[in-house]
C-alpha cells in the first residue's frame, strides 16, 4: 500500500517549493487563516490531514485573528470520534505529543512503534499499540515536533486521508523534511503573531560562571556542593546564583533555574 500511497504523491519543484514557504508564512494576526488554508492544502496534496498543536503545555485552541478554531473549520476535524481538540487533557495522556517532548526531528509511527531516522529510547518506552486498537482513527502518521523558543514545543500530525494505511516508511523518507520545514515556518509565524506578552528579559547574557553555577543547580546540588565542584567558596556560589536571578528578572532561585532553562544556557542536565 505504501507505494500506491507515494505515487499519487507530487513532487517538489525549486519554484513550487518558494511558493508553498511564502504561503504558510505568517507575520501578523490577519494572515493566519490564509496561512492554514495554504498549509490544509498542501497537507491535501501529499495525501494528509494535517492537526496542529502550538503549545502542547496549553488548553489554548489554534485560532485565527477572528477566533475562529483552526483545527476544526479549515483542518476540518469535525466528524464523529476526530474531534480530538474538544480533550483539553490530550497533551498529557496522549503517546503523540509526549513523543515531541523527546524528539526534534520528523517522526512517523503505527501500531509498531515511532520510527526515524535513528533510534530514540524515550521514544522505544511509549507504547503505541493500545493507543491504535483502542481509539485513533487512523493507523499511521508522520509526526512534526516544532521546538521554539523558551521551551515552547508544538506538535504537528499529517494523518493519511486513508485511514487504513500502516506503513508511512516511503512517503516519511521522501517528504518528511519537507513537510517539517513548512510546519516549523506555519507554526512558528503563528506563536509569534499570536504571542501578547513577554515573560523574559531582553538580551540576557549570563556570564560562563553564573551559567555553570545554575547548571550544577539545576540537577540538584546545593551551594556548597557546587562550590566544591567548582572550588569556589559558598559565598562567591551566592553571588553568581544571585546575579544570574537578577538579570533574568527572577523572584527567586527556582525561577532563575527556570528562565535559564528556557533561554538554554543549561543544556542536557542528565
Amino acid at each position: 500500500m505504501a507505494e500506491n500511497f507515494v505515487a499519487e504523491i507530487p513532487d517538489v519543484s525549486k519554484a513550487t517549493f518558494r511558493r508553498n514557504l511564502d504561503s504558510v508564512t505568517i507575520t501578523n494576526a490577519a494572515e493566519i487563516r490564509p496561512a492554514a488554508e495554504a498549509i490544509h492544502k498542501i497537507a491535501q496534496s501529499y495525501n494528509f490531514r494535517i492537526a496542529v498543536s502550538a503549545d502542547i503545555s496549553s488548553k489554548a485552541h489554534l485560532v485565527d485573528a477572528e477566533g475562529e478554531l483552526i483545527n476544526k473549520d479549515i483542518f476540518g476535524w469535525v466528524a464523529e470520534g476526530e474531534r480530538w481538540w474538544e480533550d483539553t487533557r490530550l497533551a498529557l495522556s496522549s503517546p503523540l505529543p509526549r513523543a515531541c517532548r523527546y524528539e526534534s526531528e520528523p517522526i512517523w509511527c503505527n501500531s509498531d512503534g515511532f520510527h526515524g531516522h535513528w533510534q530514540n529510547e524515550y521514544l522505544d518506552e511509549i507504547e503505541l499499540k493500545d493507543f491504535y486498537e483502542s481509539g485513533a482513527t487512523a493507523k499511521s502518521a508522520i509526526l512534526i515536533p516544532v521546538h521554539l523558543p523558551f521551551g515552547q514545543i508544538a506538535a504537528v500530525s499529517f494523518t493519511p486521508i486513508d485511514y487504513s494505511v500502516t506503513d508511512l516508511s516511503e512517503p516519511y523518507r521522501l517528504y518528511s523534511d519537507f513537510l517539517s520545514i513548512v510546519t516549523s515556518r506555519f507554526v512558528t509565524g503563528y506563536v509569534l503573531a499570536m504571542r501578547k506578552k513577554h515573560r523574559m528579559p531582553t538580551n540576557c547574557i549570563l556570564s560562563k560562571r553564573e551559567a555553570e553555577c545554575l547548571h550544577w543547580a539545576a540537577i540538584g546540588k546545593t551551594d556548597k556542593e557546587i562550590s566544591m565542584i567548582l572550588s569556589l567558596s559558598h559565598a562567591t556560589i551566592r553571588y553568581h546564583v544571585n546575579r544570574a536571578g537578577q538579570k533574568l528578572n527572577s523572584v527567586n532561585r527556582g525561577q532563575t533555574i527556570f528562565k535559564a532553562g528556557q533561554l538554554g544556557y543549561l543544556g542536557a542536565t542528565d
